[in-house]
């Protein structure tokens, strides 16, 4: 965390991911997921709305060490599984010392009385939400008040209410392990995240998933080159030779020194001329070649489905 904050589960040393995404405890993958691609586009540098040099700056700093780290928390199946396991032991302890526990918003007080505890918990994070990163002074704050209404939850509906992916809890020896930290921003940015994950599924010929996460990737940084090189080879991988030359050449606008583009092209002209083609501004795959999977021209751009 970039800030200290000590109320709700951050009292307990437990750094509170789903207070730092304005999620429930309860949210699943999809739910994080999307919640995440709010956040950064709100906080990216490309993307922000901050009018000041200083407050750009704040931004992507809460974004890449406060945000990023609570998302690749969740992005992970077994270091979501661990954080799980956590909070499981926290909530029965937190039910065990519900008289010792100090509430300091009126906000969690009245949750903790309320007799629709889902949806007074459920529209409380909702509309705390809204407004999280609107005012960047306010973040801590609203995070702080957010944990104090898990806190709550899990004081009241206990590890019950936690998803918990069965397969990976039967593996787990030791429920007091500390879980491996996922890779950092410093070292693993999250937008090469998504084009890594989207590499390895264009090594398995799993082309639609591959396209969602480079469009997420894309909704992050669209001018991130290396991106708009995986789409482009993406596309000749499917036979889509004019929205390949769409990245590629955008990719060569970017970078004109990435490689994957500059490969792709070359092979683009090859084509164009074994067939007469103009090597540029064709609209049609080039007949004869065999762009798809892992063999023909392109397959040597990337690979195709391991054996």
């Amino acid at each position: 965390m970039s800030f200290k904050i000590d109320r709700g589960l951050f009292q307990y040393d437990l750094i509170d991911h789903h207070a730092v995404l304005g999620i429930p405890v309860d949210a699943d993958f999809n739910q994080i997921r999307k919640r995440y691609l709010q956040i950064a586009r709100r906080l990216h540098p490309d993307s922000c709305a901050a009018t000041t040099l200083e407050e750009k700056q704040r931004a992507n700093q809460l974004l890449s060490k406060t945000v990023n780290p609570a998302y690749e928390q969740f992005s992970k199946e077994r270091n979501r599984a661990e954080y799980l396991v956590v909070l499981r032991e926290m909530s029965k302890r937190l039910a065990q010392e519900a008289s010792t526990v100090e509430l300091k918003s009126k906000l969690s007080q009245e949750l903790a009385q309320a007799s629709n505890l889902e949806h007074f918990y459920q529209k409380s994070i909702q509309q705390l939400a809204a407004k999280q990163y609107e005012n960047l002074e306010q973040v801590s704050d609203i995070i702080g008040l957010m944990s104090e209404l898990n806190l709550v939850y899990l004081m009241r509906k206990g590890a019950s209410s936690l998803p918990f992916p069965t397969p990976v809890a039967r593996t787990s020896n030791n429920l007091r392990e500390t879980p491996q930290p996922a890779p950092t921003p410093q070292s693993i940015s999250v937008v090469e995240q998504y084009y890594r994950r989207a590499q390895a599924f264009m090594e398995n010929n799993n082309f639609a998933q591959a396209r969602i996460e480079l469009q997420d990737a894309l909704k992050l940084e669209p001018n991130n080159s290396i991106c708009h090189s995986l789409m482009g080879v993406l596309y000749l991988k499917q036979n889509q030779v004019t929205m390949a030359k769409v990245h590629i050449n955008k990719a060569l606008q970017l970078n004109p020194q990435e490689q994957m583009a500059l490969k792709a092209k070359r092979f683009l002209d090859q084509a164009a001329q074994k067939t007469g083609t103009k090597p540029t501004g064709a609209s049609q795959p080039t007949q004869g070649t065999n762009t798809s999977g892992g063999s023909g021209l392109f397959g040597g751009l990337f690979g195709g489905k391991k054996k």
